[in-house]
């Protein structure tokens, strides 16, 4: 069976793909979502950085956006 670009398992053939598709559409089957990454570390990830913005002062937000559309901009 051939992979698909994130490791996820796929029919070889055009008739399996499509009853494959069918079967998920119906809900005989789930849909294989699991991108391999660690759910803890995501969210984890995503308190990090409003965490670390919460903490900064507000002149210093704006000094970090200015130098980043400076960044985006000099291109």
């Amino acid at each position: 069976m051939p992979k698909g670009p994130q490791g996820q398992k796929r029919p070889a053939d055009t008739v399996a793909s499509a009853l494959r598709g069918a079967k998920i559409l119906t809900g005989e089957i789930a849909e294989d979502t699991d991108d391999g990454k660690d759910k803890t570390a995501q969210a984890l990830g995503k308190k990090g950085g409003r965490a670390r913005a919460d903490r900064m002062t507000p002149e210093r937000r704006k000094e970090i956006a200015k130098a980043a559309a400076a960044k985006r901009w000099k291109k």
